[in-house]
């Protein structure tokens, strides 16, 4: 049964996705949170990065769409099986979350990129705090690992993930930039997408979406795909609605600001 070591709203800073915005977000640092325990906190718009579970507290702002795909209905579009296709010849290992030289030289490669392609700022990142992040252990911790095998079987991408009763969700995602025209991290979605059906779980969670983000936009894309209203708490029940259910729920929520 998970332990709550501490619950807070964090101060409102400058939003990491929107220019002008002021964002904030609601944590809770818990242990030994079981597998049931985090299908119900995803089901409710919680995210983690090691013991860290977040979601959004911003207020009037709700840009951040926490969004999930239907695994057993997905139907990939065309540019997404191209993507499947080119990142077809690389090999991939499930295990759990680990951290060596390998992999943190891969995320300082991949960070310095998008630090220089998309303005990033540069911050350390050392071997704890990748352990922290990426490699805490829980029962539901898991690792995606893609090889080149084409490349003397070098490693390529790392997808985070959590594999819950209900779910996979994709945590965080990270390659080498030299495979960047490979698509990989639509290639990697959608070998969870796989990894799902084949298992039986209905959900692949993607985190937030927003729409208004460059880094972000790119997850309405995978269909059908459900949208969290809110975010609940404890005591609620979650409401997820399919995409038109979202749009008219939208339309119905303008016509009501109009009357007033």
């Amino acid at each position: 049964m998970a332990r709550l070591l501490h619950s807070g709203v964090e101060d409102a800073r400058p939003c990491p996705y929107l220019p002008g915005v002021r964002a904030s977000l609601e944590h809770r640092v818990l242990l030994d949170v079981t597998p049931g325990e985090a299908d119900e906190l995803l089901d409710r718009g919680w995210r983690h990065f090691g013991p860290g579970w977040f979601r959004p507290a911003c207020g009037t702002c709700t840009a951040c769409l926490s969004t999930r795909i239907i695994a057993s209905e997905f139907v990939p579009s065309r540019s997404q099986r191209r993507a499947r296709r080119r990142a077809s010849r690389l090999r991939v290992e499930i295990g759990e979350p680990g951290v060596d030289r390998e992999r943190l030289a891969l995320f300082h490669a991949w960070q310095r990129d998008r630090v220089q392609s998309r303005g990033w700022e540069w911050a350390p990142f050392a071997v704890k705090d990748y352990w922290m992040r990426f490699a805490f252990a829980t029962p539901f911790s898991r690792e995606v690992a893609y090889y080149d095998d084409d490349a003397g079987g070098r490693l390529v991408m790392v997808s985070i993930c959590d594999e819950t009763p209900r779910a996979w969700s994709a945590a965080f995602c990270f390659y080498d930039p030299a495979h960047a025209r490979m698509s990989p991290g639509i290639a990697n979605i959608l070998e969870l997408i796989a990894i799902a059906r084949r298992n039986g779980q209905r959900h692949v969670y993607l985190g937030y979406c927003v729409l208004d983000c460059q880094s972000l936009r790119y997850k309405a894309a995978f269909r059908p795909h459900e949208t969290l209203v809110g975010f609940p708490l404890d005591d609620e029940t979650p409401r997820w609605l399919r995409e038109a259910e979202w749009a008219e729920s939208e339309k119905t929520a303008g016509r009501q600001l109009e009357l007033w």
